[in-house]
């Protein structure tokens, strides 16, 4: 592995490793044992935002799955899918099936 790669896997170890936290804090937050139901609708609705602007956690981790799959598409042998198109069904449940049912 080169260098230049190494320290692209590096800022993504490091990114997974602050995101992690930042989700586990959220995790938190939602199992509080004084959540309401309002407060519970309010942090949900944070997660998701608007569907037409990619501004929510659900609508941010489609598009990153989106682009790992465009990634796989490139480099698929034979384009087959094998890869790609688990990560493209992945991103449009994350928006389409989490995401409406929030909103």
């Amino acid at each position: 592995m080169t260098g230049r790669a190494r320290s692209r896997l590096d800022r993504v170890r490091a990114s997974v490793s602050i995101a992690q936290l930042a989700l586990q804090q959220i995790g938190d937050d939602l199992a509080a044992d004084d959540v309401d139901a309002r407060e519970l609708a309010a942090i949900l609705r944070e997660l998701h935002a608007d569907a037409e602007v990619p501004s929510g956690l659900f609508p941010a981790l489609a598009q990153l799955v989106t682009a790992a799959a465009c990634r796989a598409e490139q480099i698929e042998p034979e384009h087959d899918g094998d890869a790609s198109c688990p990560l493209h069904e992945a991103a449009e449940l994350i928006t389409d099936n989490a995401g409406q049912r929030l909103t």
